[in-house]
């Protein structure tokens, strides 16, 4: 079992760029997949990254890439969303999720943060 703990959001201008952390509690974090998704009021929770459990493979959203960011860091049990270029349709709840399977699907991820707020203005 793992606990998982976002941290990082807050409110940016658009164009600006946010950092936001996981960090997971348990010995067992680099035999995780990890993945970012996040969800805006009135709306389904939508995939935004995932990375494998190297680091070696990582998959985005069409909506984040090339301005979007996911990397781990086995030896300090975390995983990072460097967020560049932002915009008001960036604003969500963002949570980071383990889970078994190198996937995009949120119904297959087994453990989720509490979730940190990211807000941009236009």
């Amino acid at each position: 079992q793992v606990q998982l703990g976002e941290s990082g959001g807050g409110l940016v201008q658009a164009g600006g760029s946010l950092r936001l952390s996981c960090a997971a509690s348990g010995r067992t974090f680099s035999s995780y997949v990890m993945g970012w998704f996040r969800q805006a009021p009135g709306k389904e929770r939508e995939f935004v990254a995932t990375i494998s459990r190297s680091g070696g493979s990582t998959t985005y959203a069409d909506s984040v890439k090339g301005r979007f960011t996911i990397s781990r860091d086995n030896a300090k049990n975390t995983v990072n969303l460097q967020m560049n270029s932002l915009k008001p349709e960036d604003t969500a709840v963002y949570y980071c999720a383990a889970g078994e399977l190198f996937t995009t699907l949120h119904d297959q991820y087994d453990y989720w943060g509490q979730g940190t707020q990211v807000t941009v203005s236009s």
